[in-house]
């Protein structure tokens, strides 16, 4: 079962192709994404990598997690899906 993992505090000049091959150190990578300001083009400072398997994921974590990237320390934990806000209504003045 594929594990996706949250790559943050990435330098700027990591690219997909470098977050990739990063990770391909432990495990096989499935598929990585850097997130990009939609105006900018530059990186947000984050990514995610989808790693084969789970215990592929947790060795990346191992790996990864607080290790240095360049001058900075990266932060690499499993990717959790967005918490859905709830949907107030407004209520009627009476």
């Amino acid at each position: 079962m594929k594990k996706r993992l949250f790559v943050g505090n990435l330098p700027d000049e990591v690219t997909e192709g470098k977050l990739k091959e990063i990770f391909e150190a432990a495990g096989k990578v499935e598929g990585s994404v850097v997130i990009l300001d939609k105006f900018s083009g530059k990186s947000k400072g984050f990514g995610f990598v989808e790693m084969g398997s789970e215990e592929e994921a947790k060795k990346a974590i191992e790996m990864f997690n607080n290790s240095q990237l360049g001058d900075r320390k990266l932060r690499v934990d499993f990717a959790y899906p967005p918490k859905k806000k709830p949907f107030f209504k407004r209520k009627s003045r009476k």
